[in-house]
């Protein structure tokens, strides 16, 4: 697959994804929602105030997988490179409160301990790969930099396979909390392998 035609897939995808949320939780009730109408069934479950931690998480999470790509693709000039520095502290400032939320979410993952654990790890790496990249650029170490994003926004990209990954792990597990509980893991261990190969092969630090 060519350079051009995997980031034009990793786009379409992401603001695919971004539009769903939006849609979903934005405009239709929450609660019609796949994975609210399930925890919705449990008798113990407390829709708030997990339900806006919720919101918070999805719209900070949405403005990351949409700024990622072009953060990435955006080619050095001085105007770019200005507009580059706002969006990556937009960027940055995004995945940090949407990973310190997670983690309370995490805590109330369909699918129990597993799934929470997955989340929870995905949370932690997601924030410190974020953070690394912020700390390689301002040190000036561009390679490290560059690579860093990259795992950062592989991590990102979680919300994109989850969504891919997890009805064909509900019909294969004929379950929706036992596939969620594969999901958790599934959205972004792949993810990052896939990512480490592409930046041995790019040769990057």
């Amino acid at each position: 697959m060519g350079k051009k035609i995997f980031w034009a897939l990793v786009i379409v995808f992401a603001f695919s994804i971004a539009g769903y949320a939006i849609v979903q939780y934005g405009v239709l009730k929450a609660s019609n929602a796949g994975l609210v109408a399930f925890k919705l069934q449990k008798p113990d479950f407390e829709l708030t105030p997990w339900v806006y931690v919720l919101y918070v998480h999805i719209v900070t999470a949405i403005f990351a997988l949409i700024i990622g790509p072009f953060q990435i693709l955006m080619k050095p000039t001085n105007v770019r490179k200005r507009r580059h520095r706002r969006l990556g502290y937009v960027y940055v400032i995004s995945i940090t409160v949407s990973g310190i939320v997670s983690v309370y979410l995490s805590l109330f993952a369909t699918g129990g301990r597993i799934a929470g654990l997955g989340f929870l790890l995905l949370d932690v790496l997601w924030v410190g790969t974020t953070l690394t990249s912020m700390r390689k650029i301002r040190a000036k170490d561009i390679q490290a930099h560059k690579a860093w994003m990259f795992r950062s926004y592989s991590l990102t990209f979680a919300a994109v396979t989850l969504r891919l990954w997890l009805a064909p792990l509900v019909l294969i597990f004929g379950d929706f909390e036992a596939g969620y509980r594969v999901v958790a893991w599934v959205c972004w261990i792949p993810n990052l392998l896939v990512i480490e190969a592409v930046i041995r092969k790019k040769g990057l630090r």
